[in-house]
């Protein structure tokens, strides 16, 4: 995502879904299901404004169809692979951001109650970042439940 060298010479940046599912799974069991979405989701937030913050995108307020391309490119495939975000729509007091192949949803059978944390924090903290505004997010829809993207909707609170 940086210009600057790889963290790790021969793995390089990336680690599977597999053991960042196991951290969810494993904080889960320790804190209960409860504690650790509010620990996933911080954790994320603050992952989501270190990489707003990176790009520079800090107190820009960029219209909504110039931070997609932006943050597909940091977040998607070519950068972190923690999600593609497709659309982010604003109405209103509330944003919404359409999100596809996510980290959180990955793996998951359909129908699996499992919902966006650390994504959602990330996605929260970028916007949060970018807009200059509290933002509190909740998930609305999931590809896990029939939903076309994972779908997470902030409200604004100041």
């Amino acid at each position: 995502m940086s210009n600057t060298s790889q963290m790790r010479n021969e793995l390089g940046d990336f680690s599977s879904i597999v053991c960042f599912k196991a951290v969810v799974v494993g904080t889960e069991e320790a804190l209960g299901e409860k504690a650790a979405a509010i620990a996933l989701i911080s954790a994320g937030r603050n992952r989501g404004k270190q990489v707003a913050e990176q790009l520079g995108l800090e107190g820009k307020g960029l219209a909504n169809a110039e931070i997609v391309p932006i943050l597909q490119a940091a977040l998607g495939k070519d950068g972190t692979k923690l999600c593609i975000i497709d659309k982010i729509v604003e109405s209103g007091e509330t944003i919404s951001a359409y999100c596809s192949e996510t980290v959180c949803s990955a793996g998951e059978p359909q129908g699996s109650p499992r919902k966006l944390t650390f994504t959602l924090g990330a996605v929260q903290g970028v916007l949060e970042k970018v807009t200059g505004k509290r933002l509190r997010g909740k998930q609305t829809e999931s590809v896990l439940r029939g939903g076309s993207h994972d779908v997470i909707e902030f409200e604004v609170l100041a």
